[in-house]
């Protein structure tokens, strides 16, 4: 089963740019797609940007032209670029596969 780890998260000021990373153990990384999924606080997860193996991505509208997810399949990781970050997308940002693997999450809040 493939293990994901996610890195990059931290504490930025609102119009910040951040890149979180998610890399992956195992093979057949590339044949995945992966999700991007955030959790705020007293609310449910939500989905918030994927990349196919083909590169083909989709993105939430909530962070459409903000937030873009890439992949670097020889280091086995993904990425999720954000930039423009609002108060609103402060939460716990995970990682999935589409075979149902998830990572352990990093944080990003958003303040002044």
């Amino acid at each position: 089963q493939v293990q994901l780890v996610e890195s990059g998260g931290g504490s930025v000021q609102p119009g910040a740019s951040l890149t979180l990373s998610c890399t992956a153990s195992g093979s057949a990384f590339n044949r995945y797609t992966i999700g991007w999924f955030r959790q705020a606080p007293g609310k449910e997860r939500e989905f918030v940007a994927a990349i196919r193996w083909n590169r083909n991505t989709a993105s939430a509208d909530s962070v459409r032209g903000r937030f873009t997810a890439s992949r670097d399949n020889a280091k086995n990781t993904v990425y999720l670029q954000m930039s423009s970050l609002k108060f609103e997308d402060t939460a716990v940002y995970y990682c999935r596969t589409s075979e149902g693997s998830w990572g352990q999450g990093t944080q990003v809040t958003v303040s002044s």
